[in-house]
Order: structure tokens, then C-alpha cells, then sequence
């Protein structure tokens, strides 16, 4: 770090040289603050060393810093801090609770550090400068050692998620597959009790790049939704690779889902993550059923373009069942639809209309009232729509109601590029 104030350097040296010989005392205190504000951490002696030996070296670290006007360049963060970040991981602490002591320290560090400051006596210009100074290192170095202790956490929760599996895995593919399972044995083994209601999730990631990416942010994204939900206990969660992963829901004895909640978690997850769903099941035929019906979607909704972040197997179930080939649907699509399939507005207009009409039993006032169209807009568009499929629209007409459905859900992977 450039001098541009070598007094205020030289009073920062002497504010860090003070404060040393009393880092014991330093470090103890903060400790005692952190875990006065953080019950999370508290009642794991294990935790509790760990976190005095990083909070003893940051503090050192950063009183060796002032005492010798290091650059933040040349600065790693402390081994301590490392392996605080990697047994948080494996306890399953969040990635919030983490970070927080290193807030509270900062601030606590702080109040040390301007209490030292006060008793040099400078002027008012040298204090300014002095504590601006300490300020720019100490955030820079809580910043710095900050986004080194997140990956660590991150890395280690995406190892300890894949080694977690290895035990569960045999059991796993042993009910997944419909083999007799003993409910006593395989309820402890999984740390999950089978005899309730379930909900199904696959989720994944869209790549393996960029800052929080890995099994940590799907594990984040499946406790999230049970919450809103309010689930009785924790998730069945089990990591497929580095990028994937399927969950059971626990509901107990509750047989309602939000779906709308679901949807706001995941479509406001950042960055983004793609999840499907299945229905609510019971049992272990249910908890087979809803992941079988999750898959299904998850086939579906990779298909789509673009791909969306979430779906629900009751919104795609006739889509979902038929759709193991993408080329037969496209063809049994435009057989239905005919040149209504073409990829253009206009086109789009007419499906959504007709899709909203089938939906309303074929009432054009219904129509124009979800729409906020007049009732002879949607007669017309109803009338070019037969027109350009060559037949008519018509209740009970299962076939264009999935395949207008289809179209919809799929996108540009259905659409046709002109009339043929």
C-alpha cells in the first residue's frame, strides 16, 4: 500500500506494536462477543477452538500489518481461518452464520484499535488521517480473507455433500428400485422417515462456473424452499454429481404445496438454479412416485427453450408422459396445429387466445375477460385460428388443448419456422 501520509503510517505502527502485546487479551474478547451473538456456534468445543485459534490469527495478522505497513497484496489468510470454514461446512452451518463473526470482530477489533488511537494524543489532522488509514486495512482485509474463507466453505460443503451419499446410496437405489425394504433399517440410515408425505425435487445448475456454484447452493435451495413451505424437519437431500441433485420434501401429514411459494424461491435464486417438481405422495410408494414424476419433468423442462427455473409436474403431466421424444412430439404438434404453430406474434396471439378459450369451456366472455380483449376480438381470433389450422375449435378437443399446451411449455423447440 502506497505511503501518501507517512505520519499517519508511522502512528498506525505504533497503535498495531501497543495492541500486540496485548492479542491474548484482544482475542479473547472478541471470541466472547462472537459467540455472545451467535448461538449457532455455541456448545461444539471442537467449533469454539477453532474459531478462538482464526480469531487469534486475523487479529495478529492484521496488528502485524499496521505495526509494518504491509500491502494487502502480499497477505493470505490464516490457516486457522481455512479449516474454521472447512468444519462449519461439515456441521452443516450456513454460509451466513460463517461469515457473521468476522463482522463482529471487525467492529469489536475497531473499538480497540480507536481506543489505542486516543491515548497517542495527535492533532486532529494526524487522528483523521490515521483512522481513515486503519479503516481502508482493516475492511480490506476482512473483504480479502472474506471471499477466501467463502470458497473454502463452498468447496468443502460440495465434498462433504458427495461423501455423505456413499452411505445412503445402497439404501437409496434399494427403494428406488421396488425392492423390499424394511422401513425400521432404512428410515435411520437415510435420516429420513419414509412414512409421511413427500415431495419430490430435481434441481440443478445451469453451469459449474462463477462464485457459489456447487452442490452448496442447491442444498441452500432445497432447505430455503422447505422453510416456506414449513416442513416439519429437514430434506432428504443427495447430490447426483457436482452440478445436480435430488430431494425429498418431508410434509408429515400435510397434503397442500404452495406452489407459488416454491416458484418465488427459486425464480429469485442468483445466480440462477433450475428445479422441478412432482406431486405429493405418501409412503414409500409415494416417495418413489413423486421423484418418478420429478425426472420426468426434469426431461421436459431440458427440452424447453429456454429452459425455465422451475416446473411442476401437475402444470406438464400429459406433456411430461408423452414427451420421451422430442421429434415425435414436434410432429404430433404440427398435426394438430397445423401452420398455428409457426414461430410469429401473430401466431402466438391467436395460440394464446385458443388456449385460454378451451381452458374456459369455449365462453368468449370468459376468454375476453382474461384476456382484457373486447368479445369480438376473441371471436375473431378464434375464427383465424380455425382458419389456419383447417378445423374447428370445439370443447372437449383434448388433443389441440395438450398440443397448444405443449407449444407453450416448450417454446421455440415445438414452433415452426414458417407455414410449410
Amino acid at each position: 500500500m502506497a505511503v501518501e501520509h507517512p505520519e499517519a503510517a508511522k502512528l498506525l505502527s505504533v497503535v498495531g506494536a501497543n495492541l500486540g502485546s496485548h492479542l491474548p487479551e484482544i482475542s479473547r474478547d472478541i471470541v466472547e462477543i462472537v459467540m455472545a451473538e451467535i448461538p449457532e456456534l455455541r456448545g461444539d468445543t471442537t467449533v469454539i477452538k477453532i474459531a478462538q485459534a482464526s480469531c487469534a490469527e486475523d487479529v495478529a495478522t492484521l496488528l502485524h500489518i499496521f505495526e509494518n505497513d504491509i500491502s494487502l497484496d502480499n497477505v493470505e489468510a490464516p490457516a486457522a481461518a481455512f479449516e474454521y470454514a472447512r468444519r462449519l461446512a461439515q456441521r452443516n452451518v450456513p454460509l451466513s452464520v460463517m461469515i457473521r463473526p468476522y463482522r463482529i470482530g471487525h467492529w469489536r477489533l475497531l473499538q480497540w484499535c480507536l481506543g489505542e488511537l486516543n491515548q497517542q494524543g495527535a492533532d486532529y489532522e494526524l487522528y483523521t488521517e490515521t483512522n481513515w488509514r486503519m479503516l481502508q486495512v482493516t475492511f480490506g482485509y476482512i473483504d480479502r480473507v472474506t471471499e477466501h474463507v467463502i470458497g473454502v466453505y463452498q468447496q468443502e460443503r460440495d465434498h462433504w455433500l458427495l461423501s455423505q451419499t456413499a452411505a445412503r446410496a445402497a439404501r437409496m437405489r434399494d427403494i428406488l428400485d421396488e425392492k423390499d425394504v424394511d422401513l425400521n433399517q432404512a428410515e435411520p440410515a437415510l435420516g429420513y422417515r419414509l412414512r409421511q408425505n413427500h415431495l419430490g425435487l430435481v434441481a440443478w445448475l445451469p453451469t459449474l462456473t462463477g462464485e457459489g456454484a456447487g452442490l452448496a447452493r442447491l442444498d441452500r435451495i432445497t432447505n430455503e424452499i422447505a422453510r416456506k413451505l414449513d416442513c416439519p424437519a429437514r430434506p432428504l437431500f443427495v447430490p447426483r454429481d457436482a452440478v445436480s441433485s435430488w430431494a425429498w420434501l418431508p410434509f408429515g401429514s400435510h397434503s397442500d404445496v404452495c406452489w407459488e411459494k416454491v416458484s418465488n424461491v427459486v425464480e429469485r435464486s442468483e445466480p440462477p438454479v433450475h428445479v422441478c417438481a412432482g406431486c405429493l405422495g405418501h409412503g414409500i410408494e409415494g416417495f418413489r412416485s413423486t421423484h418418478r414424476q420429478a425426472l420426468r419433468t426434469q426431461e421436459l423442462a431440458a427440452a424447453a427453450s429456454p429452459v425455465p427455473q422451475f416446473t411442476y409436474f401437475p402444470t406438464v403431466a400429459p406433456i411430461a408422459l408423452m414427451a420421451s421424444n422430442v421429434d415425435d412430439i414436434r410432429a404430433w404438434v404440427w398435426g394438430v396445429l397445423g401452420p398455428l404453430a409457426v414461430d410469429d406474434e401473430n401466431c402466438a396471439r391467436l395460440r394464446e387466445t385458443t388456449q385460454i378459450f378451451l381452458e374456459t369451456g369455449c365462453n368468449y366472455t370468459d376468454t375476453a375477460s382474461a384476456q382484457i380483449l373486447h368479445k369480438n376480438t376473441v371471436k375473431y381470433r378464434i375464427r383465424k385460428a380455425e382458419e389456419i389450422m383447417g378445423h374447428p375449435v370445439q370443447k372437449g378437443h383434448t388433443d389441440l388443448e395438450i398440443a397448444l399446451r405443449a407449444v407453450q411449455y416448450l417454446g421455440s423447440t415445438l414452433r415452426r419456422t414458417g407455414p410449410e
